[in-house]
């Protein structure tokens, strides 16, 4: 990043308006309220730019600039400014946070600020309260829009395991699709409670049994086999939190994980595998009675076309 002459804000609000203008036809011929906008699209403005119904939550990848603290706390003051005029929103709405890098990662779920700015925004027609102020997330990952809209047509009937889960996001569609259980299971219990208000807010039933605060991995063991229709897995890359028995890492720890995983599926069960470890490579040959597809092109939003770093796998007991 430089520091940016006026012309260059005009381009910046002349990327944004051509990508808006487009993408908002896209999101509303879907029914989509929320959705990614900007991702890095000029090394001049390195934001990241998600919609959320009326209001923006824009991260500034930090890089190295030649820019006094005073000239960029304009520089983002001005780059609000543009997302504002060209969105249409109140500047107010306008949420900005910096990305750092993170040196110990067990931050990175930490709090960014304790401001507690939420919205209830609308996923087809599911409903989620996200937070655009505390976190360096809000809550609701808009890439993984597709694949819940997947769980949800599945659950019917169905029990579904939702683990690592977050907010519950899945939880809630696998509920609204017609589960005959659902269970969430998550470390922290601030984002089951998270989950907890999810529920309520699209009127389902909140059995507080069927929220768990475990270390997935100490958990799973416990559970008797064929426990579950469908599962949904969606780890962190790397967790070291005090909570856990020992030190969580995606590549090294993924065939434990979905061997785990695949023993509490019935006959006919699925599971949802998914990673954004930027080189994760699949052990598949240490994943037993499984057949496994990569459908992470199958459930890439229109959003994200170019620009997802995720994976997703699809297994069943073979």
């Amino acid at each position: 990043m430089t520091d940016s002459p006026p012309d260059k804000y005009q381009m910046f609000c002349n990327r944004l308006r051509k990508v808006w203008t487009h993408r908002r036809k896209q999101a509303r011929t879907q029914g989509v309220a929320c959705y990614r906008l900007y991702d890095l699209d000029l090394p001049e403005f390195p934001f990241v730019i998600d919609l959320y119904d009326h209001h923006v939550h824009a991260a500034e990848y930090r890089r190295r600039h030649q820019l006094t603290p005073e000239q960029h706390a304009d520089w983002l003051e001005q780059s609000r400014e543009c997302m504002a005029d060209v969105l249409q929103v109140p500047q107010e709405n306008v949420h900005l946070k910096i990305r750092e890098v993170i040196s110990d990662r067990r931050e990175q779920y930490g709090h960014f600020a304790r401001r507690s700015v939420t919205a209830v925004v609308a996923e087809h027609e599911a409903r989620f309260e996200v937070n655009l102020s505390d976190y360096l997330d809000t809550g609701l990952f808009l890439d993984h829009r597709p694949t819940r809209q997947r769980v949800r047509s599945e659950s019917r009937d169905r029990r579904v395991l939702n683990l690592f889960a977050y907010t519950g996001s899945f939880s809630v569609n696998a509920a609204l699709g017609g589960a005959s259980r659902v269970v969430t299971v998550d470390l922290s219990n601030t984002y089951l409670e998270w989950a907890k208000r999810n529920f309520h807010l699209n009127g389902l039933v909140v059995k507080d049994e069927d929220f768990i605060a475990a270390d997935v991995m100490a958990w799973l063991p416990t559970i008797a086999p064929a426990s579950f229709d469908l599962v949904v897995c969606d780890p962190p890359t790397f967790s070291n939190s005090k909570k856990m028995r020992g030190i969580f890492d995606v590549q090294r720890d993924h065939p434990a994980l979905l061997n785990l995983c695949l023993r509490l599926l019935s006959p006919a069960g699925q599971l949802y595998f998914s990673t954004n470890h930027r080189r994760f490579r699949l052990y598949d040959e240490h994943i037993t009675g499984a057949t496994i597809r990569d459908i992470t092109r199958q459930t890439t939003g229109f959003d994200f076309e170019g620009k997802l770093e995720r994976q997703c796998f699809l297994l069943q007991r073979a």
